[in-house]
């Protein structure tokens, strides 16, 4: 491809089963590809995934890498090495007497609501291995108030014996984190500082540099995490830096974080812990710059892959976010785009409980290793893609664009286990096992929507993911939405490698001062500027010039004596006495769509806990732009014959008109029963539904209501 150097964005994001790469060029052009994940090394299918678009566009891998303009990565390299517990060894210093709080926990261990029969039988629950054991825990004599003002100095003698401890039992990374250290940071930096000369090749992480908030337990989780994997991190990260620019890619890295953007690789090899969830959140940021392009400000995003489904929400043109996770049962601070993920994907298994002549469909997934029994790689129990196969929805010559053929026969027999099982057809069990697949994530969305204040009539969903266009039609009609889109064709199924090609850059800075109202304007403008100083070295070490530079403020706000907090936004970029009346308004209009109608109390007086900026610098923007020439002719060659297949909606099976998604074009519209096959996914129409191609090229799904 001709054209001037630095031509190209490029988004990369490894998933359990495939790694997605995604090349757009300046003029819009859309490059996408899949290649095997490589747990082993990730960096190999990363490369491999690269390697397959370069030979696409006709160039070697050297030369497509030397017309990248900029290269963003999201990463489960992290969230892996968490699951799996394969981490590095690390020890904890923290303040003398308080060395037991991350052992403790919260009273709820980290079950959430979301895991209902662990809530029911809350008392066989356990808490999770610890991160840090007690023995690589070592509590160091100092003490600062709530005031940040110094009780006990640093114990220097101490610090250095503790460190020369950790470092004889062989730990890889240490986490240093004293009470009330957000008021005053001097103590941990005094601590870091000594271990860089004591042992200068370990990890360290600083709870003030990753999680400045109170919440003594929180803190120390998102310190001991962020220690915990960073090892592993820098090693994966570094490396495949190196070999990056090795390759002629002359730009810095970028790395998707959990807050909705990139950021440098420097600063991910620091604070590895933003790149937790970020895969699933690059969906949400290719979503809101598409939404953005088509004017849509309220989105729900829904992808569903081979093993779970991720939902988030777009509301306003902003997503939602969320300030306290939850990974392995650890409960620790971060803002992130709030995804609520479920184990419901193509994979999902079904079961039978004889006894009570129910079936159950997930959580556990036959993953990328067996599979389904259709991938013939020695799985016996049925998913929910051998359901799809049975029904008709999916062509077994025609998966992945004819790269994987399927074993219907094997898919048959699956699933006709679990139909003898309880006295059904072999089509009504496979219905019933799609539809037990749909209604969950339905459920899901509802949490997602309705518990949190929104609407779902007042939203259009977004479909994507390699599973998520089959059967987002069911669970879309189910919550009333206005339409379902599915974006780019067949690039719903490598969306997230998309959002991370159109992320821009990301750091988010917070300050907790607590304080009542009447708020005074110079503390709080003080605060505001101190975060502002930080992004601004930031970016100054990015090298990111000031025109490009964007800040937006929050504070996150309570009624004084409750602990419920909101966050207002505050565009203002400083305070003024003037101010305080519309940002109590704000803060109760965001309340009330919370809680209720009626729920604030007006005469209460309010507090601001924490002062947050995100700070963002817009990367190159890929180009989508809508065609002038619509076209209500369908082209011959885009029909494919007809399919047998079961509709639950009809109980029969009907012959079923199937269609070549990459030869429809904008303005084409289809009425339902249909499928529309692409390379990578299948985008099911039921009856009554109607399918067009809108004039940026997406799929969109109307429900004739």
């Amino acid at each position: 491809m001709a054209g001037p150097a630095s031509n190209l964005l490029v988004g990369v994001d490894i998933g359990g089963t495939f790694t997605d790469c995604v090349a757009l060029d300046r003029s819009g052009r859309i490059t996408a590809t899949k290649a095997p994940s490589t747990p082993g090394n990730f960096a190999e299918g990363m490369l491999a995934a690269m390697g397959v678009a370069a030979e696409r566009l006709g160039l070697s891998f050297e030369q497509f890498c030397g017309e990248i303009a900029v290269l963003t990565h999201g990463t489960t390299v992290g969230t892996n090495a968490l699951i799996q517990r394969k981490g590095a060894r690390v020890g904890l210093i923290t303040t003398r007497g308080h060395e037991d709080a991350i052992h403790i926990m919260r009273g709820s261990r980290g079950v959430s609501s979301r895991d209902i029969a662990r809530v029911v039988h809350f008392p066989s629950s356990q808490k999770p291995v610890p991160i840090v054991p007690k023995r690589l825990i070592e509590g160091v004599s100092e003490r600062v108030d709530c005031f940040g003002e110094v009780v006990v100095p640093l114990n220097e003698s101490e610090a250095e014996a503790a460190i020369a401890r950790l470092v004889e039992a062989g730990v890889e990374a240490i986490g240093v984190c004293f009470l009330w250290s957000f008021k005053y940071p001097r103590h941990e930096q005094r601590v870091k500082e000594m271990i860089a000369k004591i042992a200068p090749n370990l990890f360290v992480c600083c709870s003030t540099d990753i999680a400045p908030k109170w919440g003594e337990y929180e803190r120390v989780t998102a310190t001991a995490l962020n220690a915990y994997i960073g090892p592993v991190m820098a090693k994966y990260l570094g490396n495949l830096d190196g070999q990056l620019k090795k390759s002629g890619y002359r730009q810095p890295l970028q790395i998707t974080q959990c807050g909705g953007g990139s950021v440098s690789v420097d600063r991910a090899i620091e604070s590895p812990l933003l790149t937790l969830d970020s895969g699933p959140v690059s969906g949400v940021t290719g979503s809101l710059y598409l939404g953005k392009v088509m004017g849509i400000a309220n989105i729900i995003t829904t992808d569903m892959g081979g093993t779970s489904f991720d939902v988030g929400i777009i509301y306003g043109g902003q997503p939602a976010y969320s300030f306290v996770s939850n990974v392995a049962q650890y409960e620790y601070f971060l803002p992130k785009v709030d995804i609520q993920a479920i184990g419901s994907g193509g994979g999902s298994l079904a079961r039978v409980d004889a006894a009570a002549k129910t079936l159950a469909v997930g959580p556990e997934s036959a993953g990328a290793d067996p599979g389904p029994v259709c991938y013939g790689k020695g799985g016996t129990i049925a998913t929910v893609t051998d359901a799809d196969v049975v029904l008709g929805t999916i062509n077994p010559d025609n998966f992945l664009g004819g790269r994987i053929k399927l074993d219907k026969r094997k898919a048959v027999e699956s699933v006709q286990r679990i139909a003898s099982a309880l006295g059904l057809s072999l089509m009504e069990a496979a219905s019933g096992i799609a539809r037990i697949a749909e209604f969950k994530m339905a459920d899901i969305i509802r949490k997602t929507t309705v518990e949190k204040g929104f609407d779902p009539r007042d939203f259009v969903l977004f479909a994507f993911g390699g599973a998520g266009p089959a059967h987002a039609g069911v669970f879309a009609r189910e919550l009333g939405v206005q339409k379902v889109i599915v974006p780019q064709k067949e690039i719903a199924a490598t969306w997230c490698a998309f959002g991370a090609a159109s992320a821009d850059i990301l750091h988010v800075y917070e300050q907790v001062d607590i304080q009542a109202s009447p708020f005074d304007a110079a503390r709080v403008n003080a605060s505001l500027e101190a975060l502002e100083k930080r992004a601004s070295e930031q970016m100054d070490r990015d090298g990111i010039a000031p025109a490009r530079r964007g800040y937006g403020f929050s504070l996150d706000m309570r009624h004084r004596g409750q602990i419920n907090e909101v966050e207002v936004m505050l565009p203002e970029k400083r305070v003024k006495e003037s101010l305080w009346q519309p940002l109590h308004k704000r803060f109760y209009a965001r309340y009330e769509q919370l809680y209720g109608s009626g729920s604030s109390y007006g005469e209460a007086r309010l507090e601001i806990v924490t002062l947050r900026l995100r700070a963002t610098a817009a990367t190159p923007r890929p180009k989508l732009s809508a065609t002038k020439k619509l076209s209500a002719k369908i082209s011959p060659k885009a029909a494919s014959g007809k399919r047998s297949i079961y509709w639950a909606d009809l109980k029969k099976t009907a012959a079923t008109p199937i269609y070549d998604g990459a030869l429809l074009a904008p303005g084409n519209r289809i009425k339902g029963p249909a499928v529309i096959e692409t390379t990578d996914t299948t985008v099911v129409v039921h009856p009554g539904r109607s399918l067009r191609v809108d004039a940026f090229g997406n799929f969109e799904i109307s429900f004739g209501r």
